[in-house]
């Protein structure tokens, strides 16, 4: 499905414009009159999305447009658009979070690459979520032991010794150590150690 773009402007001649740019360059687009807007057509995670604001038409400020996103939990890369040849409001708007900020008239390539960026970003950030949560649903499926032998394996303990500390033999720690690389679909004890590494420093995020 092609990305999609949210646009904010109550201008029609204005967003109609970028509505056309934005077509023109593969992408969908949805127009909205106000930033609440959005929130009642709250976008799904499984599209690569963001947001291009004209704040020529909210009353809010920026910094109150990306706070009232932040709280609905609308994750998406926002680019604001302006006619106010003031480069204050540029600067207050990326140090609020913004994407990028552009004042009209501006490049339409810019514009476009500014657009690529949010979408390339917003793709990745989904794919680093699909990789957690598929992750994190395998280490469930590991058995109270072979969690043991894991958070053991990872730390560079030999079978020898997750064996000694668990009580057991070496040829069962082998035997749960297969089965471990075998849920976690991995193909080494590095790459078991890598996997391990990124759920313990995600999984308070996720």
């Amino acid at each position: 499905m092609s990305p999609l773009v949210h646009i904010v402007d109550h201008d029609e001649a204005s967003h109609g414009g970028i509505e056309s740019m934005l077509q023109a360059n593969g992408y969908r687009t949805r127009v909205y009159i106000r930033p609440h807007d959005i929130l009642h057509h709250h976008p799904s995670d499984t599209v690569a999305s963001c947001v291009v604001i004209d704040t020529t038409a909210p009353d809010e400020s920026i910094p109150d447009i990306l706070g009232l996103f932040s709280k609905a939990s609308l994750a998406l890369p926002v680019i604001f658009l302006t006619d106010k040849a003031d480069v204050r409001v540029g600067v207050r708007a990326m140090k609020a979070g913004a994407e990028d900020f552009f004042m009209k008239p501006f490049d339409p390539e810019e514009f476009i690459g500014a657009v690529d960026r949010a979408i390339s970003r917003q793709r990745l950030f989904h794919e680093q979520i699909d990789w957690i949560r598929d992750n994190l649903a395998r280490l469930e499926k590991l058995t109270k032991r072979e969690r043991e032998v894991l958070d053991l394996v990872v730390r560079g303990n030999i079978n020898k010794q997750v064996a000694f500390t668990l009580g057991t033999t070496v040829r069962t720690i082998k035997a749960h150590r297969r089965k471990v690389m075998e849920k976690m679909q991995v193909h080494s004890i590095v790459e078991l150690a890598s996997c391990a590494e990124r759920l313990g420093l995600m999984r308070s995020i996720v």
